[in-house]
């Protein structure tokens, strides 16, 4: 097996309803987000997954969160902006679409982190 993975920043605003103490007041963060990819078998030339198709699956979805205020995301109308439900929203819309890079690629996990030090990982 064969894990391949990218990583990729947006800049994005959120408040989290309900929540008591800071992170309820608007704030942002410089968000990353790492895509891992499992594979098989690699392809004729020898690759799991294109580096290059990956970034640019990934910086397709979150191009739609990027410098926004998340609130206001049709994905988080109806739940918090949390990392969590962050990491979830992009691991289920990579899922769709990387098949369509590889027959035998399977999202592993996508992890989103809010600062340095703090992050969230998502796996089915």
């Amino acid at each position: 097996m064969y894990d391949v993975v990218v990583e990729q920043e947006i800049s994005a605003a959120h408040q989290l309803g309900g929540y008591q103490g800071q992170c309820e007041r608007f704030h942002g963060h410089n968000w990353r987000v790492q895509l891992e990819v499992g594979v098989k078998e690699l392809d004729p030339l020898g690759l799991a997954v294109d580096f290059t198709d990956l970034k640019a699956l990934l910086e397709e979805i979150l191009s739609e969160y990027d410098h926004t205020l998340l609130n206001e995301h049709p994905d988080f109308r109806q739940q918090n902006p949390t990392s969590e439900n962050l990491a979830r929203m992009v691991y289920e819309r990579c899922r769709e679409k990387v098949k369509h890079l590889h027959s035998n690629a399977a999202v592993n996990s996508v992890t989103v982190w809010e600062s340095p030090r703090t992050f969230v990982r998502y796996h089915a």
